[in-house]
């Protein structure tokens, strides 16, 4: 897995996420949010070339969005793939997340 971050716009950044997300990435994916939300009020998460993601993938997004909502700020998915999204859809974590194609 590679993350690049891309910060846009003041205190948001964008982490473009390529690659399996899974058991053996998935800690690297949380620590950079745990690091990123510390000054950012809004992560915009690209998953546009994530060709897989495990339950392990889930638990950080969800997370993800549990910290920033702790935090009152906002998460976001940008352009899952279609294998993100059939895994979103399943869970339906679809309804709970914002979502944006």
């Amino acid at each position: 897995m590679k993350v690049t971050q891309t910060r846009n716009e003041t205190r948001s950044i964008e982490l473009n996420v390529e690659g399996r997300l899974d058991t053996q990435t998935a800690p690297q994916l949380e620590e950079i949010v745990k690091e990123v939300s510390k000054e950012n009020r809004k992560i915009i998460m690209d998953l546009s070339r994530v060709n897989y993601i495990s339950s392990s993938g889930i638990r950080v997004i969800v997370l993800a969005h549990k910290i920033m909502t702790s935090l009152e700020g906002t998460f976001s998915i940008r352009n899952p793939s279609s294998f993100c999204l059939q895994v979103f859809s399943a869970t339906g974590l679809d309804t709970m997340l914002n979502i944006v194609n």
